[in-house]
């Protein structure tokens, strides 16, 4: 199967069915819940009760398309309503491709609707990686996990940090130390249910943007979980170790591996973002009349547009193409890093240039460009920053350890 940008129907009406959803229900409401800078269960009440938050969702979108472009696109409409609400929605998904991406079969028909609940009983999910001390260097994570033969359980300790739902999901994936000496290759991860003693909520995150996504600190003390809450199964995780010590490549790291199948999905939303404020900047400058004429008329103002428009479709292009890729395990040259860097920067970028077409305008909240040039700036920081994403495309094309 060759890539093909044309989206079909299903996509296209999938398309038009989300943009729907967040022109009437997230914008109306974007600013409020920006400003309360809490969890907007109304708002995902409502994506649940027409189906956009939930599992099979999910399962429809990621794994039953074989193009790869029906998240993407949906990921796009969702952030183009607003980021930090399109944040607290798909939030459990990056918990969901956790344990796709690590989890057996069986693990993945428990947990994942776990991740999501119902209508009327709405569940959430959480994907814990980065520490105080242990963010873009992941060999650096010290949350360790012990296992207890005598009880089949596992007993995790440390701390997370930055963790979209931290400590108020119902599900909590856990990436941990199990074999200190092995850095990164004896990470496992872990699945921990709802309820369980010994997780909490720590410090509660005031951020610059996304502020309707809660982001917090996860606690684990001495927090026991049975040892069928290892994902993939200790099988698997003891094979994979045999390999590291007989000095044989092991697979990749735990975390790493949910990060490298998100990253087209992180560009997407911030394509979402950079073509919420390319549009509204552009209508502007349509209505907005300075010296006896609209301001788009002026080279200066429709050159950056036009700038704008442009770098949009090419992150876009990027963007579509590492999803098709992703799901065919084609990436050659870090294409997902790639889209995930390109978009970042663009989102920010766009942002800016809005902000300065409308002028002060621009930057008083009574404008929503200035909350989404606030949002903009996470693309260039979570799930690797610009910099990391840089280094894992430098490595991939050069073939060599770049530090």
């Amino acid at each position: 199967m060759d890539f093909n940008p044309e989206l079909n129907e299903d996509q296209i009406q999938i398309k038009d069915w989300v943009h729907t959803f967040a022109e009437d229900v997230i914008r109306p409401v974007a600013s409020d819940w920006d400003e309360r800078e809490e969890t907007p269960w109304p708002v995902i009440e409502e994506a649940a009760r027409i189906g956009l938050y939930g599992w099979e969702f999910m399962a429809e979108a990621m794994m039953n398309d074989p193009t790869g472009l029906t998240m993407p696109v949906a990921l796009e409409e969702l952030f183009w309503g607003d980021a930090g609400i399109g944040l607290s929605i798909m939030g459990s998904g990056l918990a969901a491709a956790g344990i796709g991406a690590s989890g057996t079969r069986e693990q993945v028909m428990e947990w994942v609707p776990q991740c999501y609940g119902s209508p009327g009983n709405l569940m959430l999910g959480a994907f814990a990686s980065s520490e105080p001390d242990a963010g873009s260097d992941v060999a650096a994570m010290r949350t360790r996990a012990v296992y207890e033969e005598s009880t089949d359980e596992w007993v995790l300790n440390g701390t997370k940090t930055w963790i979209t739902n931290g400590g108020i999901a119902d599900v909590h994936v856990i990436v941990a130390v199990v074999e200190p000496e092995y850095r990164s290759r004896g990470h496992a991860s872990f699945v921990v249910p709802p309820g369980t003693k010994g997780l909490s909520q720590g410090q509660k995150f005031k951020k610059h943007g996304i502020r309707a996504s809660h982001t917090a600190e996860v606690v684990l003390d001495d927090c026991r979980i049975p040892g069928n809450c290892l994902l993939g199964g200790k099988e698997k995780l003891d094979e994979r170790l045999a390999r590291v010590r007989e000095g044989k490549p092991g697979n990749a790291q735990a975390a790493m591996q949910t990060f490298e199948s998100t990253r087209p999905a992180v560009g997407a939303q911030a394509v979402g973002v950079a073509r919420a404020a390319y549009e509204y900047a552009l209508e502007y400058a349509k209505e907005r009349h300075q010296f006896g004429r609209a301001i788009i008329e002026n080279q200066s103002i429709s050159f950056m547009l036009a700038d704008m428009a442009m770098e949009i479709e090419a992150a876009r292009a990027l963007v579509h193409r590492a999803a098709w890729l992703g799901k065919h395990r084609k990436y050659k040259n870090a294409e997902g890093s790639m889209a995930k860097l390109k978009a970042g920067r663009v989102a920010v970028w766009s942002t800016e240039r809005a902000i300065q077409i409308l002028g002060g305008y621009g930057y008083v909240r009574d404008y929503p460009v200035e909350r989404w040039h606030r949002d903009a700036k996470i693309f260039d920081i979570f799930e690797g920053t610009e910099q990391i994403q840089q280094l894992v495309i430098a490595r991939s094309i050069s073939g060599i350890r770049v530090e």
